[in-house]
């Protein structure tokens, strides 16, 4: 279960992607969902390679090295969350923008693999740096509260924001297209 913080911090999240210009759900969701993703594949690359280490075992970062992304190759490391966040609000965005949202709709075992089917209609939609910034520390407030609670604090998030569209519904927020009258 959420706490109250939590949700604070949610909804706080959820008024930065609305006063942005993002007011509809599903887009919010969609781009929440995409940063957390970025989020956790640096969390879980961090984990994977301390484990290894402490089992002796070979490991090789997913940021390791230089990165294909198009015609050009990247620094592995600039694509990592934990890396970016830091940035100013124009650098993180161009980053966001040109290599890691590139990079993570590539990811998979190639063109065929289910992850790359599902992300190949993904689009970045947050419109300014500026909001990217707010975002990208809104979410690092949120996730400071769920490493202090590490239960299934993700199951109970997005359940939350599944409510909050359902909820959005019920409030208006989805408006039925006009109905010609040929």
């Amino acid at each position: 279960m959420l706490t109250g913080e939590l949700k604070n911090k949610v909804d706080s999240l959820w008024e930065i992607f609305w006063t942005g210009g993002l007011t509809n759900p599903l887009d919010v969701i969609e781009q929440m969902t995409y940063l957390m993703f970025v989020h956790d594949l640096d969390t879980t690359d961090k984990l994977r390679a301390k484990e290894s280490a402490m089992l002796g075992l070979p490991f090789e970062s997913r940021f390791a090295g230089n990165v294909q992304i198009g015609d050009r190759e990247i620094d592995g490391q600039q694509l990592k969350w934990s890396v970016f966040h830091d940035f100013d609000a124009g650098r993180m965005y161009t980053v966001m923008q040109e290599w890691v949202f590139p990079f993570i709709k590539n990811l998979g075992s190639g063109k065929d693999s289910a992850y790359s089917k599902y992300m190949s209609d993904a689009i970045f939609k947050i419109p300014t740096p500026l909001m990217l910034s707010r975002i990208v520390d809104s979410m690092d407030k949120m996730y400071e509260l769920m490493e202090k609670n590490p239960d299934d604090n993700k199951g109970d998030l997005y359940e939350y924001l599944l409510n909050k569209l359902s909820q959005s519904g019920i409030n208006g927020q989805f408006r039925p297209p006009a109905i010609s009258s040929r």
